[in-house]
């Protein structure tokens, strides 16, 4: 069964939230790449629109976007997304992964497009199982 940690950002107020996502919604989720808009059910927003921003897999490395499919490479790269460079000319081969969503990614990092009837911190926020 796969598992994502969606971390969803409001661009209006700048706040970012973490949500769980699990089941068939996560199933669809896979095989989605980098840039595309997905609608917000997957993620408890229905009505919202998310663009997929990146993600990262369990051992911290990032997704990237102009990097076609979902494997991990080795790239040698110089200042840059994923690396910055100590000294002027500076290159290292660094880990990363490509923009597809596959079962190995753990995080998925998502911004809002559009918003939906109701605000963010009413369907995100639940209340406690004592306070009904």
């Amino acid at each position: 069964m796969v598992e994502f940690k969606a971390v969803v950002n409001d661009v209006k107020t700048g706040k970012s939230y973490n949500v769980a996502v699990s089941g068939h919604h996560a199933n669809s989720l896979i095989g989605k790449n980098i840039g595309e808009i997905i609608d917000g059910i997957f993620v408890n927003l229905p009505g919202y629109k998310l663009k997929i921003t990146g993600g990262s897999d369990g051992t911290g490395v990032p997704m990237r976007g102009d990097m076609p499919g979902n494997k991990k490479r080795a790239l040698l790269m110089s200042d840059g997304f994923s690396f910055h460079e100590k000294y002027p000319g500076e290159r290292r081969r660094v880990a990363v992964r490509g923009s597809a969503i596959s079962q190995s990614i753990i995080q998925i990092n998502m911004a809002v497009t559009e918003y939906g009837p109701r605000s963010i911190e009413e369907l995100l926020t639940t209340t406690p199982a004592g306070n009904q």
